[in-house]
This record gives structure tokens, sequence and C-alpha cells, in this order.
């Protein structure tokens, strides 16, 4: 039979007696099974504390960029706020340039009376894992650029609109005669007179400016020559049609230097001062007329 035992010899030298120790083979059994559990034991241990060692540490990584994450979005709410409000002074502008111009006001959406229902927020998984204000946060920054959408949309229109009114009261400045045609001495005021050839009182619709012959007449603006040649007691003379329902003439002059269909500009040589026509010496006749209703030139001349 099998010995269920194991002998162990001790010898410490050679003079020394032999010391025997039986040991049950179910003692020794059960300590290697206990030695290959702990070692197992140790090992799974090993195992799992490197594992959540690395756990934490791409806890600690994951707590970091997340505070990282939330200091941008912070950031980025904070500058949505700053836009919002340069926005709100960019439509406070807007309105003080349209009531300087006399433009309509914009309607902007806080002035829109009418409601309605919003769109349904689609399901984010992952908004259970923020926190209540960081999903606050979220949703504020969503709804703010959403209204700077809108805002740009509007005031990029509003803008649009000024820029073509500007453009048009520029076109509208040039077009404006605004500066003497010619330099000399007014020797006659628009309005009524007496007439140097009849001696009867009638309407003198413009100026007279008497200076030496051949003096160069310039446009006072912008404008097409829509007549030039002789007309009656005008002599030689050019009409100007500058838009806006403004037309000048110039009459009595030695030459006329422009011809019908010429586009002209303020300060244009457009002809030389006269003696032609019904005029008592060289002079320029003047009229300025809006709308087909002669007015004193005065009123337009700034120089």
């Amino acid at each position: 039979m099998t010995s269920k035992k194991y002998t162990v010899m001790i010898v410490p030298d050679e003079t020394a007696k032999v010391r025997r120790y039986q040991i049950p083979k179910v003692l020794v059994r059960g300590v290697i099974v206990l030695a290959i559990l702990s070692l197992t034991g140790l090992a799974y241990f090993l195992s799992d504390y490197y594992s959540v060692k690395g756990m934490v540490s791409d806890l600690d990584r994951l707590r970091l960029e997340t505070r990282q994450q939330k200091q941008q979005l912070m950031t980025f709410a904070k500058s949505i706020d700053d836009i919002q409000t340069e926005m709100t002074r960019l439509r406070n502008f807007d309105t003080k340039l349209r009531v300087m111009a006399d433009l309509d006001s914009v309607v902007y959406p806080e002035q829109i009376m009418a409601i309605g229902g919003e769109n349904p927020e689609p399901f984010n998984p992952m908004e259970s894992d923020l926190s209540f204000q960081d999903q606050a946060l979220i949703k504020s920054m969503t709804t703010g650029l959403s209204r700077l959408k809108t805002d740009a949309s509007i005031q990029e229109r509003s803008f649009q609109e000024l820029v073509e009114y500007l453009a048009d009261q520029k076109s509208l400045l040039a077009s404006t005669p605004s500066i003497w045609p010619v330099k000399g001495w007014r020797t006659s005021t628009f309005g009524y007179r007496r007439s140097p050839f009849t001696g009867r009182r009638e309407m003198h619709k413009g100026l007279d400016v008497a200076t030496r012959t051949g003096t160069p007449i310039i446009a006072p603006a912008d404008g097409l020559v829509t007549f030039s040649g002789r007309e009656g007691g005008f002599g030689n003379m050019l009409a100007i049609d500058h838009g806006y329902g403004i037309v000048t003439k110039y009459a009595h002059c030695s030459t006329v230097d422009v011809k019908i269909g010429q586009k002209v500009k303020r300060g244009d040589v457009i002809a030389k001062v006269g003696n032609t026509g019904r005029s008592t010496g060289p002079h320029l006749h003047y009229e300025v007329a809006v709308n087909g209703v002669a007015v004193n030139p005065v009123r337009y001349i700034l120089n």
C-alpha cells in the first residue's frame, strides 16, 4: 500500500544524530494547494491593483479634461454674451442712423408680438452625464447662437439698405449744383426786376454773373447734357440734367464745349462766358430748376 506519510530526514553533520519527521501527505498537498491559491490570489490582486490604478489615472485625466472643457464652455458663453452686447450696440447705432436718415426702423425679434411653439429638442444621451448647470449652460449657448444668427441676418439686411441709401445720397450730393459755375460779379439776382430792354417789371429766373469773355464755365455738379446750341434770346446755351428733378441752364456763352448726351462731372469746363443773344455785355445767365420750377441758385451754392 502507498504510504500516507512523507518521511523527512535531517542530517546536521557526521556526528549528529539523524532526525526523522513524518508528514502526512494530506498536509503536504494542502500546503501546496494553499500556496498555489495564495499565489493565484496575489497575482489577481496585483492585476486588479494595477487595473484600478490605471482607471484612477484615466479618471483623473477625464476629470482634468472635463474641467478644461467646462472652462472652454464658460469662455464660449462669455464670448457669446460679448457678441450679443456688440449686436445690441450695433442695433442702437443702426437706429440712430435711420433716425438721422429718416428711414423706417427695422423690426427686431424682441419687437415681434406674435409667438409660436418651439421645435422639440432632440434627445442627447450625453446629457445624462452632464450636471444640471452644464446642461443649462449648453442650452443657453445654443439659444444665444441661434439668436445671434438671426440678429446678424437682420443687421446685414439693414446695413445693406443703409449702404444703398447712403450711396443714393452720395449720388444726390454729387448731382446737386453746389458751387459757382463761374467767378465774377453778380449784376442781377433771382426774382422780379425791371427789364434793361423794356423797362417793365419781369421775373428773372436766374443769376447774372459778369466777367471777361472767354472765362471758363464749370459744371457745378455731375449730370448729363440735354441741350447744346442756340436758343433765341439766350444765344449759345446749354442745359444739364443732374437727376432728382434738378436741371441747370447756362446762357449767353461765347462757346459751348460739350455735346448733347455727354456726361459731365463737377468741375468740368462746359463752356466759355460770352455776349451772345439778348445781352448788354459779357456775362453768364445761370438758372436752376427743380421739377420744372425755377429756384434761386444761391440756395444751392456752398462756396
